[in-house]
């Protein structure tokens, strides 16, 4: 009898596979078992209250922003880290949601736009943006603003960016700073100046 090479590699293949796997487990089982997610639990404060999650170990802390703790303000555009609609605040930095899993935050203080204020109790910032119509479609609004907060305390810290004309000198307050600061999140709309505008009252008003 003459066996092909195809025919050889799927019998060792199988043959292999029958001798690692322990002979009280039939291959339907251990085939549901491969099945299962990696779970672990995750502890995170959530705009000021504790919250316990279980999760894949593969979702993003936008997915469980979103589908498991139904927030749903912070937004997934690109899902690429390139729009900066899931921009939330992260032990006081902003960060790109969708680009990191929620187990890597065990513990952190998260911060997303519902956070920062409801309609009844806006937010500076919030409060700026609908002053100078710093949305449009308001896609991507959560994201500007909480970009736009963590971008004041960033100059506030003294954290220079790529524009800032001295690393050892604070930052200045001036448009080409703030636009280098927000360049991360993208506005299909483009109320650029707008925002700009909303970010520049804020911080001479809390100056």
């Amino acid at each position: 009898m003459t066996i092909s090479r195809r025919s050889f590699l799927i019998l060792g293949a199988v043959t292999a596979t029958a001798y690692a796997m322990p002979p009280f487990i039939s291959l339907k089982a251990y085939a549901a078992n491969l099945e299962q997610p990696a779970m672990s639990k995750v502890s995170l404060n959530v705009n000021g209250q504790p919250r316990e999650l279980n999760v894949d170990n593969r979702t993003t802390l936008l997915d469980a922003l979103r589908e498991h703790l139904h927030l749903t303000g912070s937004k997934k555009g690109c899902d690429h880290g390139q729009c900066g609609a899931c921009t939330v605040i992260v032990d006081g930095r902003r960060i790109n949601s969708c680009l990191s899993l929620a187990v890597m935050h065990e513990g952190s203080e998260v911060t997303t736009i519902e956070g920062l204020g409801m309609p009844d109790t806006l937010h500076p910032m919030q409060a700026a943006f609908i002053k100078h119509d710093g949305y449009q479609c308001g896609y991507c609004t959560p994201g500007q603003i909480c970009s736009a907060v963590a971008v004041l305390k960033e100059i506030r810290d003294g954290i220079p960016s790529h524009v800032s004309p001295s690393l050892t000198e604070p930052p200045q307050l001036i448009a080409a700073e703030l636009q280098e600061r927000m360049s991360g999140n993208i506005c299909r709309c483009g109320a650029y100046s707008n925002i700009i505008e909303a970010i520049t009252e804020v911080a001479e008003e809390s100056a």
